[in-house]
């Protein structure tokens, strides 16, 4: 409030008063709100799955379990609603913000009049924190040259410790504290992403708690796991083996079984058939069902580890005498378990970003032979579909087909012993992820400000959940809600749900679909009263009703933002898939020193075309050895370094064989100054390298495959080190320079950059 007492020429005579901070309400909770990536309604034994969740199945039986919760279908969306209790259209977010279109629910940007729970739970006295996943942040906004407005702390969280992307290596992850990037080089062998998470919030919790233990916390906990990489410690994934040999049709019907006998399915769901596009477990090789088990049993651990660390968190609470008064929400996954690894599945996520053909070819044989390998640091992997599709069981398809249940169906489960009496129930009442934010509002018995900054707030589309958590037959709250994810949609109004049929796939995501039709897609009808699995379409019985439906799904769709729809996939982001080169036309980019560290979007496009890399450095009396620039990772990713003094430069598609080339300059640098250069011609997979020192070639050879896309996610173009994951295994911790690096230049030629930012499109 403005100061209205007096101030006078004296004190004696004058007003005093100090600022008052926020305060919040007498006992309001602490919050914790926990949202996992891309598990599936049926994964974890809380919610009939074969991966066993003992923290999150304790957590449910102090609480409650939600069988009819439900998110947008992908990741940025939930979690932007999530936060702003907002539709995701309506704020900017209508894919992953990395598949930008020039309309307004399409920008990835979500407005100042949509502030989030942690803003407004932070002004009116809360301390909050956020550890783990943010995929909100703009892929522009992800250097040092910020803007920061759309960072987590920019969003009203006192303090950020995680990672700003889709996903991160768990080994070797891309994490930041606040906004500046976390640097380390040297680990202990048995670290974890999740583990150090959980260490993390602990460290906060207590410093906390020592701070102002009578200051309420809301803390927001979003690991990473479940997503690709799926990785895990050797000894977890030993505790899986064999458990998935009978397949993934034979798990659905044991799972459909457990999920009946635990009350969390009607005795009368049948199942929905498995889509033609999701290979039969019979029609599997040997070999491939060997190694489609194995799959199976990395995600069963990275999932079991992962609740393992949460649990640490969650018991920690109950040490400190602080669990009574602390509301859980838990959200198990952020949509529907992820198909993106198709088929087949992949050991390398973002390969068909780092090659024409696909990811390196090893053959199933080999593959089967070297089990081992599959979830640890050589890996970047993801499930099979038909894996997916049983962790969606009953219901049909997966993450992205926003259209169906599998996709937007996640498990939730509440926890308030101080405020909930109803512990070890079952809730059947319809809400969604925009609900969250006003249920932590109304528990924390704040207001939704009418201004914030001086801007407007928009209107609030979720509703409060608080009137079912003793009421277990009261009547739901939200009797509509629209869906809609890269032209997968639908509408659920009071009971019915009428939705399109998905023609794209969810491994297609990348590719540029331009000209296709979306008013085209044919449309199914569903009564969920009677249908709880979604099995049965009854469009053609009941047309009247889905005609209506559909209207009402085009008022959602225009309150919301959600035209123009469109499936096109990577179609906006053509323009800056190799970085700043491409969106600007510029050839030449100049480095002044040692410790750059850019994103993709902000680095030069060596990636996309040929290329020279220039390096001015200063070698001591002493030697040199070590990275001089390096961008990406042994997943896709360039390193050119110093070994021996000599110059060496690595191309890197996969760690497996084959998959890198590797061309060295034959003089040794002698103390002094030099400048080394990389040149690169690109032809079709591959091209020629040559390299040159202060002038004079010293080496020249052949990139069998050139990588396409720096990859991971997270990873940057750097000079003086190899941050994150390593490109090239001839040095380690980092491969930080021991000279000197005075100035960098890189120069791509631009003819014909035209058609590379066609095929980046593709990609």
């Amino acid at each position: 409030d403005p100061y209205a007492g007096t101030l006078a020429p004296t004190e004696a005579a004058s007003t005093p008063r100090f600022p008052a901070p926020g305060k919040a309400p007498d006992g309001a909770p602490n919050i914790l709100l926990v949202m996992t990536d891309d598990v599936g309604f049926a994964s974890a034994s809380t919610f009939g799955g074969s991966v066993p969740t003992p923290h999150l199945d304790h957590l449910a039986l102090q609480g409650l379990r939600y069988n009819h919760f439900h998110t947008t279908g992908i990741c940025s969306p939930t979690r932007a609603a999530l936060l702003t209790g907002r539709n995701h259209h309506a704020v900017g977010s209508a894919t992953v913000v990395e598949l930008v279109s020039p309309y307004p629910g399409y920008t990835s940007v979500i407005p100042r009049s949509a502030a989030t729970v942690a803003r407004i739970l932070r002004d009116n006295g809360y301390s909050t924190a956020m550890f783990g996943k943010d995929h909100n942040v703009p892929s522009g906004h992800r250097s040092m040259a910020g803007p920061f407005e759309q960072w987590p702390t920019g969003r009203g969280f006192d303090y950020f410790y995680g990672f700003v992307g889709g996903d991160s290596d768990q080994w070797r992850p891309a994490l930041f504290e606040g906004t500046q990037a976390v640097s380390q080089p040297v680990r202990d062998p048995e670290y974890l992403l999740d583990k150090e998470l959980a260490d993390r919030t602990i460290y906060w919790l207590h410093n906390q708690q020592a701070a102002a233990p009578d200051k309420p916390f809301f803390i927001y906990y979003a690991p990473g796991t479940a997503h690709a990489p799926q990785q895990a410690p050797a000894q977890w994934i030993a505790r899986f083996r064999g458990m998935f040999d009978h397949g993934w049709d034979a798990e659905r019907e044991r799972i459909l079984a457990r999920q009946k006998a635990q009350g969390l399915v009607p005795d009368a769901s049948s199942m929905a058939p498995r889509p033609e596009q999701i290979p039969a477990w019979s029609s599997l090789t040997s070999d491939e069902r060997k190694v489609h088990a194995r799959y199976m049993e990395v995600f069963a651990a990275t999932l079991a580890y992962q609740d393992q660390q949460i649990g640490r968190v969650l018991a920690e609470l109950q040490r400190m005498g602080i669990a009574d008064n602390t509301l859980v929400m838990f959200i198990q996954g952020d949509n529907g378990a992820s198909g993106g690894g198709g088929p087949g599945g992949t050991l390398n996520e973002l390969a068909s970003f780092s090659s024409e053909t696909g990811e390196l070819p090893v053959t199933m044989q080999w593959l089967a032979e070297n089990l081992d390998l599959m979830g640890g640091p050589d890996t970047y992997q993801g499930i099979p579909i038909g894996w997916a599709y049983a962790m969606s069981t009953p219901f049909p398809w997966v993450k992205q087909i926003a259209s169906h249940l599998g996709g937007v169906r996640n498990g939730l489960v509440v926890s308030w012993p101080e405020r909930i009496s109803s512990t070890g129930e079952l809730r059947r009442q319809y809400h969604h992820v925009v609900d969250i934010m006003p249920t932590l509002l109304e528990a924390a018995r704040i207001t939704a400000p009418a201004m914030v900054d001086g801007v407007e707030q928009q209107r609030i589309d979720g509703v409060s959940m608080m009137y079912s958590f003793d009421a277990a037959d009261a009547a739901s709250k939200r009797q509509t809600q629209y869906y809609e994810i890269m032209g997968n949609r639908a509408i659920y109004h009071d009971g019915w749900l009428a939705n399109t049929s998905p023609r794209n796939m969810p491994w297609q995501v990348a590719q540029n679909r331009q000209g296709s039709d979306t008013s085209t897609y044919t449309w199914e009808l569903y009564n969920l009263h009677e249908d709880f699995s979604q099995a049965h379409n009854l469009a053609t019985e009941k047309a009247a009703r889905l005609r209506e439906l559909q209207i009402v799904f085009d008022t959602e769709a225009r309150r919301n933002q959600v035209y123009p729809i469109q499936d096109s996939g990577g179609r906006y982001r053509s323009m800056r898939m190799g970085g700043a080169g491409l969106a600007s036309m510029q050839p030449h980019f100049v480095y002044w020193g040692r410790d750059i560290r850019l994103p993709m979007e902000s680095s030069p496009p060596i990636f996309m075309l040929p290329f020279s890399v220039q390096v001015e450095l200063l070698i001591p009396a002493s030697g040199a050895d070590g990275v001089l620039v390096a961008a990406g990772s042994q997943f896709g990713g360039w390193s050119f370094y110093l070994s021996d003094a000599k110059p060496v430069a690595v191309a890197a598609v996969s760690p497996l064989p084959g998959g890198r080339s590797r061309v060295a300059g034959s003089k040794s640098l002698t103390p002094g100054r030099h400048i080394v250069r990389f040149d690169f011609i690109t032809e079709e997979e591959g091209g020629e390298l040559a390299i040159f020192v202060d002038g004079i070639e010293t080496g020249r050879g052949s990139i069998a495959r050139r990588p396409q896309r720096m990859a991971g996610l997270g990873e940057t173009f750097d000079t003086g080190r190899d941050s994150k994951v390593a490109v090239s295994n001839d040095y380690r911790h980092e491969g930080v320079f021991s000279g000197d690096i005075l100035r960098v230049d890189v120069n791509v030629t631009l003819a014909g950059s035209a058609g590379a930012m066609a095929k980046a499109g593709q990609h």
